[in-house]
């Protein structure tokens, strides 16, 4: 856990090589790590030397990182409490002081304390329940769950923690956020390729956003979903296209960044991202195994390296400037 004062204080002049852990390099791992800043990091190198590099060091660059502050549940998967199995979402509760994690391959959903060093403090939902669930949002108090393999949303009870209704998919469902402002419930739809807007009032549906394509202004696998608030911005991750920036007021196309690679300011099945309160946007560069930084123009700014850990969502505190995103079976 850090400042996010100092989040990219050093944005320049820092060229660290990871040291790598796993050579499985397509199980699927995914952890939240919290960072004190984003450097420059070398991602040049080629897949024989971070092997070379693994042999040689022999433990984990994230916990050797001093920048990572703190991390909960372990390296290999559980289902003890406060032990993960692949989470994919994760949401900050501002007003209560908590962190939400969609345990995903345990089915369920875990609460920590921002307040008391994220230590457990509830959980709930079983596999008769969720199956996969992956994004997650809160509106006041209620906590929204893409219930991505039973093609739903589902809504609980923050304080009560209990079901209280349903949306029906017509694909399976990614990511999820609160645009506040016009409130609406956007989320995506992966094997629909479109945005689906609600009223946060009713449920009733709005609008959707989105056509299939691979040229510009369409949508190929859209996952992750942010609202950047102050600039009634939209701003979509698609698997197998450029991020996406709407206009959160009619869903208008505004512009797009990141082609596919990995290169900075290139993507590779990208994942989850997050507004931070100075309007940079941060992406879950997944088979990058990267998080990237970016204006909210879409300029590069900077990469974080985790090494051969999948990043496959990352959230934002703005009470607390805290940065967490997932990489491995730990939080």
């Amino acid at each position: 856990v850090a400042s996010c004062c100092s989040l990219l204080a050093c944005l320049l002049g820092v060229s660290l090589v990871s040291c790598l852990v796993s050579r499985v390099f397509e199980s699927f791992i995914s952890s939240s790590l919290w960072f004190e800043q984003f450097g420059v990091w070398n991602i040049s190198l080629s897949l024989r030397e971070r092997e070379i590099e693994v042999e040689e060091m022999g433990d984990d660059a994230l916990d050797r990182d001093a920048r990572i502050k703190l991390s909960i549940g372990t390296k290999q998967p559980g289902r003890a409490d406060g032990q993960f199995n692949g989470p994919r979402g994760l949401a900050f509760d501002h007003h209560r002081g908590l962190l939400l994690v969609a345990d995903t391959g345990n089915h369920r959903v875990q609460v920590f304390s921002c307040d008391d060093g994220f230590s457990f403090v509830s959980k709930f939902g079983t596999k008769a329940e969720f199956n996969n669930p992956w994004g997650i949002a809160i509106d006041h108090d209620r906590i929204l769950i893409v219930d991505s393999d039973n093609n739903r949303v589902q809504l609980w009870s923050l304080s009560k923690q209990w079901f209280l209704s349903c949306i029906g998919l017509i694909g399976s469902g990614r990511g999820i956020a609160i645009d506040k402002h016009h409130r609406r419930i956007i989320f995506t739809e992966y094997d629909m390729h479109r945005l689906v807007c609600l009223s946060s009032i009713d449920l009733s549906f709005l609008f959707s956003i989105g056509k299939h394509g691979s040229v510009t202004g369409k949508m190929f696998f859209p996952s992750g979903v942010a609202i950047d608030d102050d600039r009634h911005r939209i701003i979509v991750c698609n698997t197998f296209n450029p991020v996406q920036v709407l206009s959160s007021i009619d869903g208008s196309f505004l512009f797009e960044f990141g082609s596919t690679g990995n290169q900075p300011c290139q993507l590779n099945y990208p994942g989850g991202l997050c507004i931070d309160n100075q309007g940079r946007i941060i992406v879950a560069d997944y088979y990058n195994y990267r998080l990237q930084a970016f204006t909210h123009e879409g300029h590069h700014i900077s990469s974080f390296d985790c090494g051969f850990e999948y990043p496959s969502d990352v959230a934002f505190d703005e009470h607390r400037g805290l940065i967490a995103f997932t990489a491995g079976n730990r939080v």
